[in-house]
């Protein structure tokens, strides 16, 4: 086991023990079963779980050196895995809600794995969790199509979804590159899952005709970047052409470009994004100017209306809280993966060529 790192802290806007704070508002929140749902009743309203945000909510939880809630959190996700690999969409109270099966929960899994192999150096763990990053990959990449893309969804009677999402789609890129990492850690290769996210990362920046119109969603703007398909020149370009649509000076990031509210968590992946773009003055900025969300608890609103003044969802999220954490040490290069929006085993995360050209479209074609 690895030993203890220090808290993160991005000087002048957070410190230590703002980060614990606001971890612990997650752990706060977290159900006896192991489960970090959204937020915890309020008003007789319960927040729902979801295995994406609550991966998220684990690693968070890790970096401000909660062991043992994240821990619960990871064998709760283990316990309920279902025989296919995937999770359902949506728990309410530990009653599933929305039982059909979304990819990019699915994968995230190796994202969460991978960063606890990072942070501890637990190989117990690793090889216990193993099983279920292999289920999980196998039912993500039964989606895949011929051209590269990943549809989003495997519904509760067996049929697939009918489109991709971008969003979703880079998420799995980060989170295929993390698991052939694991695979290639426990000495049991997978080749395949390479390719697969070779092709993946290929379509994400090459090809926007293979994604459902989201472009209205802050998150299809910016998450090509954060989980590395789109990096570099064109990375900078891309934040350039959406720069005044999504970001509100002295407020964050919008949700939605037509809203007139902004939200955290949205907020910390672009601080995040940009950090991976190399725009890391800009991404303190932003780190900074988000702090108006903060709770005196050290937990976050979720968001900002800012033409009613109000905040909009009246709720403090695990999930943005973990956004919180996870920019804080991304900035802060605290922990020992800090750099999982930026590298997988040493390898940086960034732009694939296609593994099959002529399954895209883009193999030359030889005029004689």
């Amino acid at each position: 086991m690895r030993s203890e790192t220090a808290l993160p802290a991005v000087p002048g806007v957070v410190g230590p023990g703002d980060v614990l704070a606001t971890a612990r508002s997650i752990a706060a929140q977290q159900e006896e079963s192991g489960a970090i749902p959204w937020f915890s009743p309020t008003a007789g309203v319960p927040g729902h779980v979801d295995a994406w945000n609550h991966v998220e909510a684990a690693m968070a939880l890790t970096v401000a050196g909660l062991s043992e809630p994240a821990r619960r959190a990871y064998e709760w996700l283990r316990s309920v895995q279902r025989p296919d690999g995937s999770w359902p969409a949506k728990w309410v109270l530990g009653e599933v809600t929305e039982p059909g099966g979304e990819s990019n929960h699915a994968a995230y899994v190796a994202v969460g794995v991978w960063h606890e192999w990072l942070m501890t150096g637990d190989a117990a763990f690793v090889r216990r969790m193993w099983p279920t990053v292999r289920r999980a990959i196998d039912f993500v990449l039964g989606l895949q199509t011929g051209r590269g893309e990943i549809l989003w969804i495997r519904h509760e009677d067996g049929t697939a979804g009918d489109h991709a999402l971008l969003t979703g789609c880079s998420s799995i890129y980060q989170s295929l590159r993390c698991a052939v990492a694991l695979a290639e850690e426990l000495g049991e290769p997978e080749p395949d899952w390479e390719l697969a996210a070779d092709q993946l990362g290929h379509v994400v920046a090459a090809h926007p005709e293979a994604f459902a119109d989201k472009s209205r969603w802050s998150m299809d703007w910016y998450y090509p970047i954060l989980s590395g398909p789109v990096r570099g020149e064109a990375a900078r370009r891309r934040i350039a052409e959406g720069w005044d649509t999504f970001v509100v000076p002295g407020l964050g990031c919008r949700c939605v470009h037509d809203q007139p509210w902004v939200t955290a968590a949205e907020s910390c992946e672009l601080v995040m994004a940009l950090d991976a773009a190399g725009l890391r003055d800009r991404a303190v900025e932003l780190f900074r100017t988000m702090q108006h969300l903060r709770h005196e608890d050290g937990s976050y609103w979720t968001g900002w209306q800012f033409e009613n003044r109000r905040h909009f969802p009246g709720d403090r999220s695990t999930y943005t809280a973990a956004a919180v954490v996870l920019a804080a040490d991304t900035l802060a290069g605290a922990s020992p993966g800090s750099r999982i929006f930026k590298e997988i085993a040493g390898r940086p995360l960034g732009p694939s060529a296609a593994a099959d050209p002529t399954a895209c479209g883009c193999a030359l074609v030889q005029v004689p």
